[in-house]
């Protein structure tokens, strides 16, 4: 059936599947070639130089991702076989959402007029592309696993991270904004501050004068370390336990152990 072998090769290849793999290596390395375009293009004396190229180079690119998506979004039935919504449920995919967002932006001025700082900024889209990658790398799809295994602890770290910065923000406020009125004026104001410090980058922009605001900014600085801390280890932990299962294997079949 020729639907069914087109599904098996845009697929990640399975083993001895050589037509799959020249597919996933051709696709990885046009990524590949994009991304070094949108930075080369970037450098102004070689996009004067090699506008030309880069633009059908772009349109060649896009040729070929559409008519990936369209082939995957033909097949998706095979993808999702126990579903009955399975063209719905490929479109809304994280996966499909990347390729969507990777041919986007060509397509939408011809589709609605917009403007061209707006159209700047959809380009930016095209460095989605790199996530195209994650579909043929081992250790991106691994990455994926754990960020939707481990979501519910990650979302919790950042709901308790913006909390953290607003009572920092507060505190700070009124601690400092009398001796400093220009530099924390308000809490919206100061909530920069608290950000720069609990992520620990503190670009030197603001200095605590009073003796509160030292011993307030030293321990929010050390709190700032602990919660960014959090997510790190959440991450790593799911990561090596995602490894951990991957490398379990069966020892009748040989197959991974789910």
């Amino acid at each position: 059936m020729i639907k069914k072998r087109i599904f098996e090769i845009i697929e990640p290849a399975e083993e001895g599947d050589f037509a799959s793999k020249i597919f996933d290596v051709s696709i990885i390395i046009l990524i590949c070639l994009n991304i070094f375009a949108v930075i080369a293009a970037s450098i102004n004396s070689v996009n004067e130089r090699y506008q030309t190229f880069f633009y059908h180079f772009e349109i060649f690119s896009i040729i070929i991702f559409t008519i990936e998506y369209l082939l995957r979004l033909w097949t998706s039935k095979f993808l999702y076989p126990d579903s009955k919504f399975f063209y719905l449920k490929f479109i809304f995919s994280f996966a499909a959402l990347i390729d969507l967002a990777a041919i986007l932006p060509f397509y939408l001025p011809f589709i609605v007029g917009i403007d061209l700082r707006f159209l700047r900024i959809l380009r930016i889209l095209r460095m989605f592309r790199i996530f195209k990658l994650g579909r043929y790398s081992e250790a991106m799809s691994i990455i994926g696993k754990v960020l939707k295994k481990e979501k519910e602890k990650l979302i919790s770290t950042i709901v308790l991270t913006i909390i953290m910065i607003f009572i920092s923000a507060t505190i700070m406020y009124y601690a400092e904004n009398q001796a400093q009125p220009d530099v924390f004026p308000d809490i919206i104001e100061t909530t920069w501050w608290a950000i720069s410090t609990i992520t620990t980058v503190w670009y030197g922009d603001f200095y605590l004068v009073t003796i509160i605001g030292k011993i307030c900014g030293a321990i929010i600085s050390l709190l700032g370390i602990m919660i960014i801390a959090l997510p790190s280890g959440i991450i790593c932990s799911g990561f090596m336990e995602e490894i951990y299962r991957k490398n379990k294997k069966c020892p009748h079949c040989g197959k991974d152990i789910e």
